[in-house]
């Protein structure tokens, strides 16, 4: 499995989640996963281990950054060298198997509907996020914060594809 990861996302970006990328290949049995990191490779001179590591890392060098505050379509359409915009092109030409950023929420929605597309029928994607039950074990929580304005045919399509 490629995953592909925008290191320059999110908060304390890039060295969180370089750390946390060093950490998991540390930890972790990741044999069968090649981990595509995307942004300025500058960044990666005080990690030379993720850099040495060819058969696990690979990087892809992003020079634009999708800032926090900046408007999502916009930025999207402006800043085609983003490690978001180019991690949207990869997934969707099939490059990578999936593609995670802690950055800009608004750009991820927005140029994965643009890049990836939305599958045949969903109206609008949802974001979602795993949280524990007081039973044991998790369960999967959708719409957790994009979506502003939601009409009732779009809440029964989350509750379908949650389903799932």
């Amino acid at each position: 499995m490629r995953i592909g990861l925008d290191f320059m996302g999110g908060d304390f970006a890039p060295n969180e989640a370089l750390k946390g990328v060093k950490e998991a290949l540390d930890e972790s049995d990741l044999s069968d996963v090649h981990i595509v990191l995307l942004g300025n490779e500058d960044h990666l001179k005080d990690y030379p281990e993720l850099t040495g590591e060819t058969n696990r890392v690979s990087v892809v060098h992003a020079p634009e950054v999708i800032e926090m505050a900046e408007h999502p379509t916009r930025a999207i359409s402006q800043k085609r060298n983003s490690s978001i915009s180019i991690g949207l092109r990869m997934l969707a030409e099939g490059q990578l198997d999936a593609f995670a950023s802690a950055g800009n929420t608004g750009a991820m929605m927005v140029g994965s509907l643009y890049t990836v597309k939305a599958i045949e029928g969903v109206i609008r994607p949802s974001l979602s996020t795993l949280v524990p039950k007081i039973e044991g074990g998790t369960g999967l929580l959708l719409d957790v914060g994009a979506n502003s304005d939601v009409k009732p045919d779009v809440l029964l399509q989350f509750a379908e594809l949650g389903s799932l």
